[in-house]
């Protein structure tokens, strides 16, 4: 059983996504080492296209653990997806949690909350 909030969201997330992999292309070619007059442009529009990709992963994951999370660590999770601001733990919960959900496995497998 799919659940249409988290599609909606996964499907947001690839477009996301796409947008941020041309950013990416755009900034790399933008730091080759041959030098262009559009070095500075292609870095700027490419770090424009890639913002929006990392603000919306981090909002999604803060509205997973709000609406979904299945656990027995959910303060600590809330603590650490709102306060620390690398990163790293926004991954490790999409690893444990938003990518078993959407695939429907583990905790997240088919059954009645």
């Amino acid at each position: 059983m799919r659940d249409e909030w988290l599609e909606q969201r996964i499907a947001m997330s690839k477009k996301y996504g796409l947008t941020a992999l041309v950013g990416l292309a755009l900034v790399l070619i933008g730091f080759s080492p041959k030098r262009m007059e559009y070095m500075i442009p292609l870095i700027f529009i490419g770090g424009i296209m890639i913002f929006p990709f990392l603000i919306y992963e981090t909002i999604f994951t803060i509205w997973h653990w709000k609406r979904r999370y299945r656990g027995e660590h959910s303060n600590l999770w809330g603590a650490l997806l709102v306060l620390e601001t690398s990163g790293l733990f926004k991954i490790v919960y999409w690893l444990r949690h938003i990518l078993p959900d959407w695939r429907g496995t583990g905790r997240y497998a088919d059954r009645e909350y």
